[in-house]
């Protein structure tokens, strides 16, 4: 068996795990990345698309934004789509001059991959087996690589290695609660080499269900459609994908659709999901490991960041200033983060689909509570301020 030592042993290579390595290195503390999956396979992964100016200051201080700036389309408003009109949320206007920035999150992982690799840190990538123990005491993680058996002790574990990774499973049931929901239907998601229908996105409420038209560059869109769970890609070729997004959209927006061969499509459950606690002596957990929220609120992406915002913010105090006080708040303080984020993805979700389950009163009153919001300055700004982004408290 190989033995190494390091301070902290990151699990997982994703967003999380690879934000987390890159601002630990700027801060001169050992870490050591440990992912289960080809490198390639992580940096293909298509996913999110939508940052908060809290996950790009991140990147900046990581020392990754370059491309971001280059390639980043900075929104400062959204277009909401109801009975048949189209109503613009002004972002900008309603939160101080905040926006959001569309990047997508295949990008940001490549960005901080190429950033890894140029300062030669040490990652294991198609790790296998990968196990963690005696977090609450000596931590250390154990693994098999190219058919060597690896033991890392370290001082602290960070797993950021998705909903379904070994770092939360290894928790003893007695020390942990999970809540969850899950919702109804998916998203179908098509992604294709077209110009986007509209300068920002769209979020449809229909008859028909729920519809997004997002982008991922001028020239790469991303659509999705609200299908029922049982529903397989086989069943949507191209071309009904196309017609049935066309029968969401207004007249104006169909016009200006153009449709083309998609390049990927997929469908993605949604579903609602938070641990508490999500530190366990000296194993946090963060991003996806921690907490699952549907996409409606563009949210995933931006609370693995501000997880990782207050784990570096913990770690670097500690090893730099000697204190743990930023570890033993970091639970309560990503939780309170948390669950505002999980309201608003929740509400979004429940005001923007159609229901099977729901009675034609709360189908009403779900349309008025949308034209309330829409039509008041109170409302919009509500919407606005959870949209681009609720602050990260110190």
């Amino acid at each position: 068996m190989e033995l190494l030592t390091t301070q902290v042993a990151i699990i997982g290579a994703g967003p999380a795990g690879l934000l987390l390595g890159q601002l630990l290195y700027k801060a001169g503390i050992e870490h050591i990345i440990i992912e289960q999956r080809s490198a390639e396979y992580v940096a293909s992964r298509i996913r999110a698309g939508i940052l908060e100016q809290v996950s790009v200051d991140l990147l900046k201080q990581a020392g990754v934004d370059q491309h971001l700036k280059e390639k980043g389309l900075p929104h400062s408003g959204i277009e909401i789509l109801t009975n048949g009109q189209k109503h613009r949320v002004d972002l900008s206007a309603l939160t101080g001059g905040k926006q959001v920035t569309v990047y997508g999150q295949t990008e940001v992982t490549k960005d901080l991959m190429m950033a890894r690799e140029a300062a030669q840190l040490k990652s294991f990538y198609e790790a296998q087996n990968v196990q963690v123990s005696d977090f609450y005491q000596t931590p250390k993680v154990h693994f098999e690589y190219q058919g060597k058996s690896i033991q890392i002790e370290c001082d602290f574990i960070a797993g950021c290695d998705g909903y379904h990774g070994i770092c939360r499973a290894s928790v003893p049931q007695d020390k942990i609660k999970t809540y969850e929901k899950v919702y109804p239907f998916g998203w179908l998601g098509v992604l294709a080499d077209v110009p986007p229908v509209a300068d920002e996105l769209i979020y449809v409420q229909s008859e028909r269900g729920f519809a997004l038209c997002s982008m991922r560059s001028e020239t790469r869109s991303r659509y999705y459609l609200q299908v029922p769970l049982n529903d397989r890609v086989e069943d949507w070729s191209d071309e009904r994908f196309w017609e049935e997004l066309k029968s969401r959209l207004d007249a104006e927006s169909q016009k200006k659709l153009v449709t083309g061969p998609s390049i990927e499509k997929s469908i993605a459950p949604l579903r609602s999901f938070v641990t508490e606690p999500m530190r366990f002596g000296k194993l946090f957990l963060a991003g996806d490991a921690a907490h699952i929220v549907p996409p409606t609120g563009a949210k995933g992406l931006n609370l693995a960041a501000s997880d990782i915002a207050y784990l570096s913010s913990a770690l670097i105090e500690y090893y730099v200033e000697g204190s743990d006080q930023g570890i033993q708040e970091y639970s309560e303080k990503c939780l309170q983060r948390v669950w505002k984020a999980e309201r608003f993805s929740w509400w979004m979700t429940h005001l923007l689909h159609r229901f099977e389950i729901e009675s034609e009163f709360e189908h009403k009153i779900k349309q008025a509570e949308l034209s309330y919001i829409l039509g008041s300055t109170a409302g919009k700004t509500t919407l606005a301020e959870n949209y681009v982004g609720l602050p990260i408290h110190a």
